[in-house]
């Protein structure tokens, strides 16, 4: 895969913010995929979100479906799903080890006659617990639009740190 990574945007963050966007996508490349790396919130319990941008404004539309299998250290596995949500939603994170982890791959992102796609795998560990939970799973946003970006945020407080990152797959 060495080579096949184009860094496309980079947001790394030091001191809270209530989101960032990631921008960028266009019809250069088919599949886009977003790093998040040791993302933080300040708040304990926070859930973390994310929304598709069209000219680099969220979409905030019901039109977000999102199906997930939560892989859980210290029970059994289990599963999760929304429809009709204004949001993907993924990990509930403690503030004080947070250190959310994600890969999201993006596909369609850019074809206004066609629906756009996530998958996402996550791991971190939950301050109450201290066990080590993740999420594997996808989602759609169920409005055929060109969509330019992504929005990471909590659902409640900022994102306290973290370093987000948007790259193109090479063809």
């Amino acid at each position: 895969m060495a080579g096949s990574l184009i860094k496309i945007d980079e947001e790394i963050v030091t001191s809270a913010v209530a989101s960032v966007t990631l921008t960028g996508i266009d019809s250069t490349y088919d599949v886009y995929m977003v790093k998040l790396n040791n993302i933080n919130p300040t708040t304990d319990g926070a859930v973390f979100y994310a929304r598709v941008t069209e000219s680099g404004t969220p979409n905030i539309t019901a039109n977000y479906d999102n199906a997930f299998k939560g892989l859980n250290a210290n029970a059994s596995f289990g599963n999760g799903y929304n429809t009709n949500s204004t949001v993907w939603s993924e990990a509930q994170v403690d503030s004080t080890t947070g250190n959310f982890n994600a890969i999201y791959y993006l596909f369609n992102f850019n074809n206004a006659s066609e629906y756009s796609f996530i998958t996402k795998e996550s791991a971190w560990v939950l301050q109450s617990t201290g066990y080590l939970f993740g999420y594997q799973g996808g989602g759609v946003f169920t409005s055929a639009s060109a969509c330019d970006g992504i929005q990471l945020f909590f659902s409640s407080g900022n994102i306290n740190n973290g370093t987000f990152t948007l790259y193109g797959l090479k063809k």
